[in-house]
């Protein structure tokens, strides 16, 4: 496989590993006003994400500086075109973060109330963004061969592009239920396990919609027509998605959660073999397309770029295992009384 290649995937493969460690952050903040039913409710789900989220974001500034660096035409081109969906969701993710630290500043029900609906405007927007962007990428960008984008952000609103959106949503909504049904206990989690068995079910609807919109709406499946083995992705997919709701009618919520983690993992894969190569397509021309090969950094520059991830990545992940390890207890009533938590 050429560096090309070989960066296009890794591209990808920090994608799925945001959207699964950020994902279940963005699903426990979409669901906190419907599921935190008193105030200790409330930071117990907090506290439950407070020592990861922000680590956890460090796989999309991973993202965007690989995109950045090995793609650079790509990454102008996309942020010119989709500028206003990445300042929301920028802003938002901004605003989250504001929200968990200056929420109990104040001993205020209308402070608290502000930074609760913060907290949930910042989760539930990204969530549905990143999946309209991608969507939209998936289905073709208007724009032409200078780079220039022939739309405003309605046009990304269309159909297949809020159907990506939902199926985004739901699937960090389930996510986050069932971390919340690792990290909890009693009424807590049973509303979590509840409410992860019912948005599975919107979820795998939604799935199957966008798998079948897909092959309307876009040519993703022309690399799955050619290579017919590809099709084991999609398999995959659906045992992972499974698994989901046979580990939670068994109640091996930290099984379930892995199925989870497959699941987006399985997903957003789907969606990058089915682009290859191209990174960016345009709905305008196919030749205006952005491509791993048209539109890659110099090939000493990707050579210097891999030592570098195959040097830190590893070491990030460590981190981050260590980190998770460190924090795997249930988050309790008790654990409030520190002054370390939210």
């Amino acid at each position: 496989m050429d560096l090309q290649a070989t960066w296009f995937f890794l591209w990808g493969l920090l994608w799925a590993v945001f959207f699964i460690t950020d994902g279940f952050d963005f699903g426990i903040g979409t669901l906190y006003p419907f599921l935190g039913k008193t105030e200790t409710d409330k930071r117990v789900m907090i506290n439950s994400l407070g020592p990861l989220w922000d680590g956890n974001e460090v796989w999309l500034i991973t993202a965007g500086g690989v995109t950045f660096a090995a793609f650079p035409l790509v990454y102008a081109t996309m942020f010119s075109s989709l500028y206003t969906a990445l300042m929301l969701i920028l802003f938002a993710l901004i605003l989250r973060g504001v929200s968990f630290e200056f929420r109990g500043k104040v001993e205020s029900p209308a402070w608290k109330r502000i930074w609760d609906a913060c907290i949930f405007v910042g989760s539930f927007l990204p969530a549905l963004l990143f999946g309209v962007a991608f969507a939209n990428i998936f289905r073709g960008i208007p724009f032409d061969q200078e780079g220039l984008y022939h739309g405003t952000l309605f046009t990304l609103l269309n159909p297949y592009g809020i159907l990506g959106g939902l199926l985004f949503l739901s699937f960090f909504l389930v996510h986050g239920a069932i971390w919340l049904t690792i990290k909890t206990e009693g009424d807590l989690q049973a509303r979590a396990e509840s409410a992860a068995n019912r948005i599975w079910t919107a979820f795998l609807v939604l799935a199957v919609i966008f798998l079948l919109a897909t092959a309307f709406s876009t040519n993703l499946y022309a690399n799955y027509a050619a290579n017919p083995v590809l099709f084991v992705v999609i398999l995959l997919n659906v045992l992972a998605l499974s698994g989901i709701k046979y580990f939670l009618v068994k109640r091996a919520f930290f099984k379930a959660w892995f199925a989870s983690a497959a699941t987006i993992f399985l997903c957003t894969f789907f969606g990058i073999i089915g682009l290859f190569p191209n990174l960016f397509p345009s709905s305008l021309d196919p030749a205006f397309s952005l491509t791993a090969f048209n539109a890659s950094s110099s090939p000493l520059t990707l050579k210097i770029m891999l030592v570098v991830v195959m040097i830190f990545i590893p070491i990030v992940l460590l981190y981050q295992i260590w980190t998770y390890n460190l924090f795997k207890g249930k988050v309790t009533a008790e654990d409030l009384a520190y002054e370390e938590s939210y």
